[in-house]
C-alpha cells in the first residue's frame, strides 16, 4: 500500500473503534485511536500474515500486551478481512467472538490472549525465542501502553529479550502520555523510555507514531537491526482522529453515547474526505 492508502485504511479503522465501542456501550477507545497508525502499518505492509490461513506455521505473530485497546485490534482484523466489519457492534456482547480483551481460542488473527498488564510483552519473548530455538524466521510484535510498562513484569521480560539477543523481536510502546489516572508521568513516569529500553541491550528508535512515513522507516531499521530487540517508542496523541477525544485521560476507558458517537464518526468522515473519500 501507498502512504494515502495506509492514511485511508486508518481512518477506517478508526471508525471501527467507534463504532465497535459504541455498540458495547464499554471499552477504550483513546489508547485503540492512538495506534490506530501501528495497528494499520503492521496489518497491512509489515507482517507476513494471510487472513485466509490466521494459523499458518510460519506467520508472523503479533501480540496486543495492551489488551484493553482490543477494539483497535478487532477493527484493523476486521478491515484486514480476518472476519466481518459488520461484527464490530458486538464487541462485548453476551456469546460474542469479541471480547474486552483478545481471545486466542475465539477470535481469529488473535496469536495470543491478554489482559493483565505487562503480560503479554513477556509471551511475545516466548514465541520470538521458540523461532529461534525452532530455526524459524518469523518475527514477532508487541505493542505495549505507556503506563502499561509501569509494570515490573515488562522489564523483567525486556531483560531476558536483549540478554537473548532476540533480533526478531520487535516492542512497540504506544507513548500517548495519559493513563486511566492521568497523565503517566504524574502518575508513575517511565521516562525516559528509550534510555531504559536501551540499558536492556535494545536498539531504541524514537518516531511520531501517528506519521506512517516515520513508522515506515522505524519498521525498516527494526528487520535491518542484528543481533538485538528493537524498541520503537512511539509518540502519538491519545483519541487520534477524534476532537473531544484527543489528549483528554477520560476517554481511556469510556464508551461514546448516541449523540458523541455522531460527532465522532462526523470528525472521521471529514478526515476521510480530506483523504479523498474512503477506500
Amino acid at each position: 500500500m501507498n502512504k494515502l492508502e495506509l492514511q485511508k485504511t486508518a481512518n477506517e479503522v478508526r471508525k471501527g473503534i467507534i463504532t465497535a465501542v459504541h455498540g458495547a456501550k464499554a471499552g477504550h477507545p483513546g489508547g485503540s485511536l492512538s495506534a490506530a497508525d501501528i495497528f494499520t502499518y503492521l496489518y497491512f505492509e509489515e507482517m507476513n500474515i494471510d487472513p485466509k490461513d490466521p494459523k499458518k506455521a510460519d506467520r508472523d505473530r503479533f501480540v496486543l500486551s495492551k489488551g484493553h485497546t482490543a477494539p483497535g485490534l478487532y477493527s484493523v482484523l476486521a478491515n484486514r478481512g480476518y472476519f466481518p466489519v459488520e461484527d464490530l457492534p458486538t464487541l462485548r456482547h453476551l456469546g460474542s467472538y469479541l471480547q474486552g480483551h483478545p481471545c486466542m481460542q475465539e477470535t481469529p488473527g488473535v496469536d495470543m490472549s491478554s489482559g493483565s498488564l505487562g503480560q503479554g510483552i513477556s509471551a511475545a519473548v516466548g514465541m520470538a525465542l521458540a523461532a529461534k530455538m525452532d530455526g524459524k524466521d518469523y518475527r514477532v510484535y508487541t505493542l505495549l501502553g505507556d503506563g502499561e510498562i509501569q509494570e515490573g513484569q515488562v522489564w523483567e521480560a525486556s531483560m531476558f529479550a536483549g540478554h537473548r539477543k532476540l533480533d526478531n523481536l520487535v516492542v512497540i510502546v504506544d507513548n500517548n502520555g495519559l493513563q486511566i489516572d492521568g497523565k503517566i508521568d504524574d502518575v508513575c513516569s517511565p521516562y525516559p523510555i528509550d534510555k531504559k529500553f536501551e540499558a536492556f541491550n535494545f536498539h531504541v528508535i524514537n518516531i511520531d507514531g501517528n506519521d506512517l512515513d516515520q513508522i515506515d522507516v522505524a519498521f525498516k531499521e527494526a528487520r535491518a537491526t542484528k543481533g538485538m530487540p528493537t524498541a520503537i517508542i512511539c509518540k502519538t496523541v491519545k483519541g487520534k482522529g477524534v476532537s473531544f477525544m484527543e489528549n483528554s485521560a477520560g476517554w481511556h476507558g469510556k464508551a461514546p453515547n448516541d449523540e458523541e458517537y455522531a460527532v465522532a464518526m462526523a470528525d472521521l468522515e471529514k478526515i476521510g474526505e480530506e483523504l479523498g473519500g474512503a477506500n
